[in-house]
């Protein structure tokens, strides 16, 4: 099972989303995102918010298309993407979709990044990615990779999220690295290209955002 959750960010950075209909497919909406879902003829099994991004009668709507709706007051601890993505974790999926996170409010969209650590600090192997039309983000912890080279998406960016990143291997990359240590801050591994139809990138220690870019 995928589940797809539609934050309620500017809907000109949002992918085609008729690209991940199917079975295997669970949508879920998060505050205004559960609207546009609507509107796109896409139903959400699940609505999450406060809703205060969408009119009295924009709700009526929501209520009248979607089942299950699980309503906030706007003061609480966790924000309405927080809470949808607890709810997406437990549900025991192969793999979450985040969409319309990122535009807007920089600091929903620094959130909804440091979001991507869950399933590392709960040692959840489920595979999160942030995708708008232009980028697609993923966090990964200690390991080895494999990476396929995409037309669509020819630049691959490798940014420290902890303090420290080391033991960092690039095979099959125009810029190669073999067990460098980068620390965060560096722009060292930004703007990188596939040169073999697949790499692999590697590291020892720390967090690592992966970006995978178009201009």
């Amino acid at each position: 099972m995928h589940i797809n959750i539609l934050a309620g960010g500017p809907t000109e950075l949002l992918p085609n989303l008729k690209e991940y209909l199917g079975e295997d497919e669970l949508w879920v909406g998060v505050d205004r995102g559960v609207y546009t879902l609507i509107n796109m003829n896409i139903t959400p099994k699940i609505g999450f918010g406060d809703f205060d991004s969408v009119s009295n009668e924009e709700y009526r709507v929501i209520e009248k298309h979607v089942k299950a709706m699980r309503r906030y007051k706007p003061e609480k601890n966790e924000t309405d993407m927080e809470l949808a993505l607890n709810w997406a974790i437990k549900q025991n999926p192969d793999l979450i979709r985040i969409f319309g996170a990122s535009g807007g409010r920089l600091d929903h969209f620094l959130a909804n990044v440091q979001l991507l650590t869950k399933p590392l600090l709960e040692n959840n192997h489920v595979k999160i990615f942030l995708i708008d039309n232009q980028n697609i983000l993923s966090l990964k912890g200690p390991g080895s990779y494999k990476m396929r080279k995409r037309a669509d998406k020819k630049y691959v960016s490798f940014v420290p999220l902890t303090l420290n990143v080391k033991g960092l291997t690039l095979e099959g990359f125009k810029y190669p690295l073999n067990d460098c240590h980068i620390t965060i801050g560096s722009t060292l591994c930004i703007s990188n290209e596939l040169i073999s139809d697949n790499g692999t990138f590697s590291f020892s220690e720390g967090i690592l955002l992966v970006i995978r870019s178009t201009d």
